[in-house]
């Protein structure tokens, strides 16, 4: 028979099928690895070292299949009791390393970013993740000042199920911080509302957005490096309490240690309320030259605000992929400048790297929230003529996958 009307050996579909695994390491995105028959098994709610006996619950015929624990065979030292009784398997998403004693899910984490920089970067590099202070001594909880619920046909708000759009009732929020649980709207009923957003400021202030109505204080007001922000009712500031700080200091200790032109064409991209250009000028002074760029119109208003007092430093609402191509186009000088890139979970992407390799300025402090966008921009950064010169990485989301860099890039040509 021609190869033209073979038909293909049908794939082994292993829905709904009951395995015992031996998990081998943390992958990205919170879950972990395990093969069967050649096949990989990618399985939540486990540890590296655990013999688990597991429920395929999605597996479309390819290479690898989900699962998730029916029972654990052998338990890993790391395994804690977990920190949320109503999330873990089939419970509510949002804390996914709950059930792994805070030290081991750094090790996790610093084995995600280790992996993300060898295999997208070709960079053979172990980085300690840092706790942010305080939470050790509270077991990572306590720490969210922004929370999103929502709310099902019965008025019930809450997270959703993992995996699923079904809202779970839950007695508590452990993560968030304290005025958050205090306002207690996770327990009472929201008929006829979709999604509530709750935040919290660490000056006192909270607000919620239930759909498109704004409750509580109109503005939440900021203190971080020394600077005041005042931040408008859904505008973003960091998630954990600690990490302005944490963040800015970390951005700080990297311009000190390679130089800061306070006259060159400093820019602050993806640049929010101004939270880094305003850090930058506390510390190098209040005269620096520095652009903070934010496609949000109502951050960017607020930047203007919270920098007003700072002659050399100005806000433009624009993509910062489109603001860098103008930059070019114009043949503008980037040169001995420093450039701060915080993008989304996405990472900068190729057109933003692109342009700034054109651009060439003296130094780029990358701050990313995941670490394999990080590691994909890092590589065309190198290729384009970057060293990277330092990279801290801190666990400013207990209980989750989720883990924070800031890496320091000097341009070498």
């Amino acid at each position: 028979m021609s190869n033209s009307t073979q038909q293909s050996t049908p794939k082994t579909n292993w829905l709904g099928r009951v395995i015992d695994v031996d998990i081998e390491k943390v992958a990205h995105g919170g879950i972990f690895v395990a093969r069967h028959e050649g096949r990989v098994v990618f399985v939540s709610h486990v540890l590296p070292g655990e013999k688990a006996r597991v429920l395929i619950y999605e597996d479309k015929g390819g290479s690898f299949c989900r699962a998730e624990p029916q029972a654990i065979l052998d338990a890993s030292p790391d395994r804690v009791e977990h920190i949320w009784d109503q999330a873990g398997v089939g419970g509510a998403g949002g804390a996914e390393f709950g059930h792994i004693k805070l030290s081991r899910q750094r090790e996790l984490k610093a084995d995600v970013i280790e992996e993300a920089l060898q295999r997208m970067a070709g960079i053979e590099m172990r980085v300690p993740v840092e706790a942010a202070p305080g939470d050790d001594e509270a077991n990572g909880l306590g720490y969210r000042t922004r929370v999103q619920l929502h709310v099902n046909e019965l008025g019930d708000a809450g997270p959703y199920m993992e995996r699923s759009h079904d809202v779970v009732l839950v007695r508590d929020l452990p993560l968030a911080v304290e005025d958050i649980r205090e306002l207690g709207i996770h327990k009472k009923n929201w008929s006829t509302v979709k999604k509530i957003e709750i935040a919290a400021s660490s000056t006192g202030q909270t607000q919620w957005r239930v759909d498109d109505k704004l409750k509580g204080d109109e503005r939440l007001i900021e203190r971080a490096a020394g600077r005041t922000f005042r931040i408008s009712g859904g505008g973003f500031w960091q998630v954990h309490k600690k990490a302005a700080e944490v963040l800015t200091g970390a951005v700080i200790q990297a311009a000190e240690a390679v130089g800061f032109d306070e006259t060159a064409n400093n820019q602050d991209l993806f640049g929010g309320v101004g939270l880094f250009a305003g850090a930058l000028a506390a510390k190098f002074g209040t005269d620096a030259r520095i652009t903070t760029v934010e496609l949000s119109k109502r951050a960017t208003e607020d930047a203007l605000t919270n920098l007003a007092d700072l002659p050399n430093v100005g806000a433009v609402s624009a993509g910062v992929d489109r603001y860098l191509y103008d930059l070019v186009k114009k043949k503008q000088n980037l040169s001995g400048a420093t450039v701060v890139l915080d993008p989304p979970r996405a990472g900068a992407g190729a057109k933003v790297v692109e342009s700034l390799t054109n651009l060439k300025p003296a130094h780029i402090i990358y701050v990313a929230c995941d670490p394999v966008s990080f590691a994909r921009d890092l590589k065309d950064l190198i290729v384009g003529g970057y060293r990277l010169n330092s990279l801290r990485a801190f666990d400013l989301f207990p209980h989750t996958h989720h883990v924070e860099t800031v890496a320091s890039l000097v341009y070498v040509g």
